[in-house]
């Protein structure tokens, strides 16, 4: 069961986090944003709409790289990496809509990692949930909010590009 829960404005948060990234991102070089399929993905888009950066645009499905893979199956939403600029050097932002175990983070740079070595990466989430299981934390966060096991925070992208967060009850 999905309930929409007033104190999570996905905007605000947005907002938040593109504020944040804005001004982490002043000095750095060569910055390129990775968005994870398929909320990191919407948010990467407006990102690097809003930080200048839509020529340095990717996006990344983790579906193959993931350790429990085995156990998840292939879905059939499995989306194509894109990254159409040079990794080799550049400052990587990669983006995912909630941070939990970190599982999905490890996946996604083993991935980045086959398209070249970059200078460096970062990490930007609209919610970070704790509950980590691996070494991984955010460079760029709105929000820290935690949640029972069995709640996830569901992002949805509207027609007109507005971002809702709920939670799933399941």
């Amino acid at each position: 069961m999905t309930m929409p829960n007033p104190d999570f404005d996905a905007e605000a948060l947005y907002r938040a986090l593109a504020e944040r990234m804005k001004s982490g991102l002043a000095q750095a070089r060569d910055v390129a944003i990775v968005g994870i399929h398929s909320g990191g993905a919407w948010l990467a888009e407006r990102l690097a709409a809003d930080l200048g950066l839509s020529a340095r645009l990717g996006f990344i499905d983790v579906s193959f790289y993931r350790d429990d893979y085995a156990e998840r199956g292939l879905h059939p939403d499995v989306k194509p990496s894109q990254i159409p600029f040079e990794v080799e050097g550049a400052t990587i932002v990669l983006v995912d809509d909630v941070l939990y175990t970190g599982r999905t983070t490890r996946a996604a740079i083993n991935e980045l990692f086959d398209y070249g070595r970059p200078a460096r990466v970062m990490l930007a989430a609209l919610v970070d949930r704790g509950g980590r299981e691996l070494p991984v934390a955010p460079d760029f966060v709105a929000e820290t909010v935690t949640l029972p096991p069995d709640q996830h925070f569901v992002l949805q992208r509207a027609a007109d590009g507005r971002f809702s967060l709920t939670v799933d009850h399941a």
